[in-house]
């Protein structure tokens, strides 16, 4: 059985979970977190767990024991969730010490799903998928997390609130860049399942204060994806914007 076997499951049913949880709004139990953020995690661990898995969730963190522990963000992009507007994800991914060796981001919107085990490549729904190769920032169409404070001389710029799908974008060729911007950062549940993707998919990526990102640890981090080597190396000479 594959690694993404049990990934795929707990996606399909925190989608079905979550249907008629949209506007409900905040939990109240802690800033930002809403009643459908509870649903889907309640998800994850049970059919994580039940998979024989330990479980690192952005909302209830470490918890059970196994060979394998899977990071996971039950909804990336939760505010976009609950207001209706479709871009927001399940992020898993799955870690053997602090090396990711499987990964899965499902646009739950959508349906599209960003798939990668290591050394096999990366693919949306089922077709391979490469990055753009764009190494000319004047024509790259870069995405921030946080708001940047100049312009680097992009030709376009998005800002579409759930990190794990847009560094897919980068992993597909649809971006050319994402990354934190000023005070912004990344967790682990956020980032883990789309770098583990865009590294299979040909991408690359740095950590802006040259901290390891492959990491399970709950230690955020100031991340950038790039579609080349060029570009990656001009986003970190610039610092965060």
């Amino acid at each position: 059985m594959s690694l993404l076997d049990p990934l795929r499951q707990c996606a399909l049913e925190i989608r079905e979970a979550i249907e008629g949880q949209r506007g409900r709004g905040y939990s109240g139990q802690r800033p930002t977190q809403y009643f459908l953020d509870l649903v889907a995690d309640e998800v994850a661990l049970r059919v994580l767990r039940g998979a024989g898995f330990r479980v690192i969730s952005e909302e209830s963190g470490s918890t059970g024991e196994g060979k394998y522990t899977v990071v996971v963000d039950p909804i990336d992009g939760s505010t976009n969730c609950d207001r209706g507007i479709p871009f927001y994800a399940t992020s898993l991914a799955v870690m053997s010490g602090d090396e990711i060796v499987a990964g899965l981001v499902v646009n739950q919107a959508t349906g599209s799903t960003y798939e990668a085990e290591k050394g096999s490549g990366a693919t949306r729904d089922g077709a391979s998928i490469h990055p753009s190769a764009q190494t000319d920032v004047s024509q790259s169409i870069m995405a921030f997390s946080g708001f940047p404070s100049h312009h680097l001389g992009w030709a376009q710029y998005r800002a579409l609130g759930a990190a794990s799908l847009e560094i897919c974008l980068v992993a597909d060729g649809s971006l050319d860049a994402y990354g934190v911007a000023q005070q912004s950062t990344l967790n682990p549940w956020d980032y883990l399942a789309g770098l583990l993707i865009l590294r299979e998919a040909g991408g690359v990526a740095a950590d802006y204060l040259d901290d390891e990102l492959e990491t399970a640890a709950s230690e955020v981090r100031h991340p950038v994806f790039c579609a080349s080597d060029e570009l990656l190396r001009f986003m970190v000479s610039t610092g965060m914007i």
